[in-house]
């Protein structure tokens, strides 16, 4: 069911964003990463990062051709693992794995596939480019529904899936979610900055990346929150691939 005009666009893309990076220093640039991840081959269906739009979910709607239909991860009935079937071929045992408990009622199946071959499509793109870039996008959710898509449909990337699990989007963490080690922030903005609180607030560290390069932190022990803006996304740093 993959889509080779995708597949060839999506070479394409990767040459011209390559060219793209190659006007970065490292070529890990914030300017370079948003191009390369701009120009990547994106689902045609939003995943549940897209605002979620008013549609009705009730047994029997047919709602496909809005906004509501072209989410898999819609409320609703779904078609049981018996009924799917595309209107012409097979799916295979993959995709139909992919697609069980996945697809509304009412809704094509076929284009609840397309959007987990897209999410692949995108982490092939990415990953030839920027192998953290690729990680950091699933961590951020820029990637949407990835693990599902990873786990069924492209198991070659699950490693991609198994680090983006290790590692933090910007935003505010804390308690159980902190894992101590040395991370590197992923295509951060000149405006990035982090900082690590302990017991009752105290500072732990905190700093700036105001040239957008990518930094080093060490997240202690001690660390009982993580707060980041600006940064995308930390690795860690052990992964240096």
């Amino acid at each position: 069911m993959k889509n080779p005009l995708l597949a060839g666009a999506a070479v394409v893309i990767l040459t011209a964003a390559l060219a793209a990076c190659g006007s970065s220093d490292d070529g890990n640039g914030p300017g370079a990463a948003d191009a390369l991840r701009s120009a990547a081959p994106g689902p045609s269906v939003p995943g549940p990062s897209a605002a979620a739009p008013t549609h009705d979910t009730q047994a029997g709607t047919d709602t496909s051709g809005t906004d509501a239909a072209a989410t898999p991860t819609a409320e609703g009935p779904k078609v049981p693992s018996a009924g799917l079937t595309p209107a012409t071929g097979t799916f295979t045992k993959k995709e139909k794995e992919y697609l069980t408990d996945r697809v509304p009622r009412g809704m094509d199946q076929a284009a609840v596939l397309q959007t987990g071959q897209e999410t692949c499509d995108k982490l092939d793109f990415l990953v030839k480019a920027d192998r953290r870039i690729a990680v950091g996008s699933i961590v951020t959710g820029e990637v949407p529904d990835a693990a599902p898509a990873v786990a069924h449909l492209c198991t070659g990337h699950q490693d991609l899936v198994d680090e983006a699990a290790l590692g933090y989007a910007d935003g505010a963490h804390t308690g159980r979610e902190l894992r101590a080690g040395v991370y590197r922030s992923v295509s951060p903005t000149a405006a990035c900055t982090w900082q690590t609180e302990g017991a009752a607030g105290k500072v732990l560290d905190q700093g700036s990346s105001a040239t957008g390069r990518p930094v080093r932190i060490t997240l202690p022990p001690a660390a009982r929150t993580f707060t980041s803006t600006g940064c995308y996304a930390w690795l860690p740093e052990g992964d240096k691939r």
